[in-house]
């Protein structure tokens, strides 16, 4: 009895102490795993995930407007102009625009007139506006709109034009005004990220014969694959006025205007360039 009273006091002990051994391994394997769990989890947590990137803007910067027309073009379009008036702008850069004027006075007979206005406008890429391309096609696609909604316009048309940059399109229309009735002209070219806007318009004044469309239209279109040329070649590319490598982009949000839609602005004097010619006129 006294035996099996010592082995029965012993037990408890015996319990006690594996138990306590017990929790203190499951208490070390515990946190062996935590520390395993944690080191796995730090691990295989992805990083803070990179800046967005979009591509590269094409062309970097703008020729001199005043400078993008040969002598031998610019007395085709305006005979008898006067040297280009250079627009004002407060990046050089990023846009640009010129304009000549021409009267060809002829006296009692009447005369011709005849005026000119250039506008480049260069479109950065930007990580919250999309890609400098995106942004020019979208600013090119207002430019064509704008110029087929000029109040007053009458027989407007549009035309596309293939071999001219990345994507061209030409819109005419007829306008009277007090002075006569003036054959409008506008040109709108994109080439990779920069968009030439051409405005051209002739009227035969006091008598003399109108214009023919047809030939300012074609003086119009040669004109801005010389500009196009000229833009190039600013950038260290061939001189050539034809298709550019860069394929027309999807449509973007604006260039938060400029691009006025992004910018719906001429870069010389605030108006749209088809508004500019005719308040010019």
């Amino acid at each position: 009895m006294s035996r099996v009273l010592v082995c029965a006091a012993a037990v408890p002990a015996v319990l006690i102490t594996a138990a306590c051994s017990s929790d203190s391994g499951d208490s070390k394997g515990k946190g062996a795993d935590s520390s395993a769990q944690q080191s796995a989890s730090g691990s295989t947590q992805p990083s803070a995930s990179a800046s967005p990137t979009v591509q590269a803007a094409a062309y970097k910067k703008l020729p001199d407007a005043c400078a993008v027309l040969s002598k031998k073009t610019l007395t085709n379009l305006v005979p008898s102009g006067t040297s280009g008036k250079k627009g004002s702008s407060d990046d050089p850069s990023s846009r640009a625009s010129c304009s000549w004027s021409s009267l060809d006075n002829n006296g009692v007979k009447g005369s011709q007139f005849r005026w000119l206005n250039i506008s480049l406008l260069r479109f950065d890429s930007d990580t919250t506006r999309g890609s400098g391309e995106a942004q020019a096609h979208t600013y090119f696609g207002q430019q064509v709109k704008d110029a087929e909604a000029v109040d007053g316009a009458k027989n407007t048309k549009g035309t596309p034009l293939s071999g001219t940059g990345s994507e061209a399109t030409a819109v005419r229309y007829d306008l009277k005004k007090k002075e006569g009735l003036f054959k409008q002209q506008t040109v709108v070219a994109r080439v990779e990220n920069v968009v030439v806007t051409l405005d051209y318009n002739g009227a035969g004044l006091a008598g003399e014969k109108t214009p023919d469309a047809d030939d300012l239209t074609k003086s119009a279109q040669a004109a801005v694959k010389e500009a196009i040329g000229a833009v190039s070649s600013a950038n260290g590319g061939s001189s050539s006025g034809g298709s550019a490598s860069g394929s027309s982009a999807s449509p973007s949000q604006s260039a938060s205007k400029p691009s006025s839609k992004a910018p719906s602005k001429s870069a010389s004097s605030g108006a749209s360039p088809s508004e500019s010619a005719a308040k010019k006129n």
